[in-house]
C-alpha cells in the first residue's frame, strides 16, 4: 500500500473501464486523483471518496485545448502540483477503408491522437515545476499491428505509441525527471466493445474471441491494465521511460 502516496494524479476517460480502474487504484495506493471525462463522472469520484481515498470529478473534452488549460490550472490551484498523466480517453471508428467517411476519420484522431498530444503538452509545465513525474499512455495491441475495418484505430494507437517514444527522449535530453511510456491492452473487457461489429447487428462477444485468439484463453479486465498503470506511475519504475508494454494474453507474442 503507498506506492504513489501523496503524488496527484489526473485521468482522463475515467467514468468507466480502464480508466476508472486505473483512478481507483491509483486512489488506493494514496494518489489524490483527479478523475476527467466527457461523460459524468461524479459517481466514480465519489465512490472513491466512500472507500476512504482522495478523488474529484471535472469535465474533460480531450480535443479541447481550452479545456486542458482549465483542468490543469484547476489542478494547480487546488493540488499545487502534477505527479502523474495517464492518457486513456478514447473512441473506436470501425469501417471498411473505401467507405470510411473523412468526418469520422477525423474524429478518430481528434480524440485518440490530439487528446494525448493536447494532454502532454498542457500538463508539462506543471509536472515539470515538480522535477519528476510520469506520463502513461494507453495505447492498444492495435497500436502494433494492422487490422481490417479498423484503420482509423490502429493508425491512431500506432501515432500515440510513436509520440509516447519521443516525449520520453524529449524529457530525458531536458532532464526534467519526467518518464513517458504506453501500455497496450489487448481484449479488454471495456464498453468500448459495446459497439457493433461491422456487418453484424451484435456486439463482439468478447468471451468466444478469447477463446480463440488469446493464448491464455481469457478477456482481459480493466484491473490487469490498472495495475500496469500503477507499476509505471511508482518509483518501481523509475529506469523505465519510451517503453511500451502489452498486456494481452499472449496474443501478440511472435509477431
Amino acid at each position: 500500500m503507498g506506492r504513489v502516496s501523496g503524488k496527484v494524479a489526473l485521468v482522463t476517460g475515467a467514468s468507466s473501464g480502464i480508466g476508472r480502474a486505473s483512478a481507483e487504484v491509483l486512489a488506493r495506493e494514496g494518489a489524490s486523483v483527479v478523475l476527467t471525462d466527457v461523460r459524468d463522472g461524479e459517481e466514480a469520484a465519489a465512490a472513491i471518496c466512500k472507500s476512504g481515498g482522495k478523488a474529484r470529478f471535472i469535465r474533460l473534452d480531450v480535443t479541447s485545448e481550452s479545456e486542458w488549460r482549465d483542468v490543469i490550472a484547476s489542478i494547480e490551484k487546488q493540488e499545487g502540483r502534477l505527479d502523474i498523466l495517464v492518457n486513456n480517453a478514447g473512441i473506436a471508428v470501425a469501417g471498411l477503408i473505401h467507405e470510411l467517411a473523412l468526418e469520422d476519420w477525423r474524429r478518430q484522431m481528434a480524440t485518440n491522437v490530439d487528446g494525448v498530444f493536447l494532454g502532454v503538452k498542457t500538463a508539462l509545465p506543471l509536472m515539470r515545476k515538480g522535477k519528476s513525474g510520469s506520463i502513461i499512455n494507453i495505447s492498444s495491441i492495435a497500436g502494433l499491428r494492422g487490422a481490417p475495418n479498423l484503420s482509423a484505430y490502429c493508425t491512431s494507437k500506432g501515432a500515440v505509441r510513436l509520440f509516447t517514444k519521443s516525449v520520453a527522449l524529449e524529457c530525458a535530453a531536458m532532464q526534467d525527471g519526467i518518464r513517458c511510456n504506453s501500455v497496450h491492452p489487448g481484449l479488454i473487457e471495456t464498453p468500448i466493445w459495446s459497439q457493433v461489429v461491422p456487418g453484424s447487428n451484435e456486439p463482439m462477444d468478447l468471451d468466444a474471441a478469447a477463446a480463440l485468439r488469446v493464448p491464455m484463453r481469457r478477456k482481459g479486465w480493466p484491473d490487469d491494465i490498472a495495475k500496469v498503470v500503477l507499476f509505471l506511475a511508482s518509483d518501481d519504475s523509475g529506469y523505465m521511460t519510451g517503453e511500451e508494454v502489452v498486456v494481452d494474453g499472449g496474443m501478440t507474442v511472435g509477431t
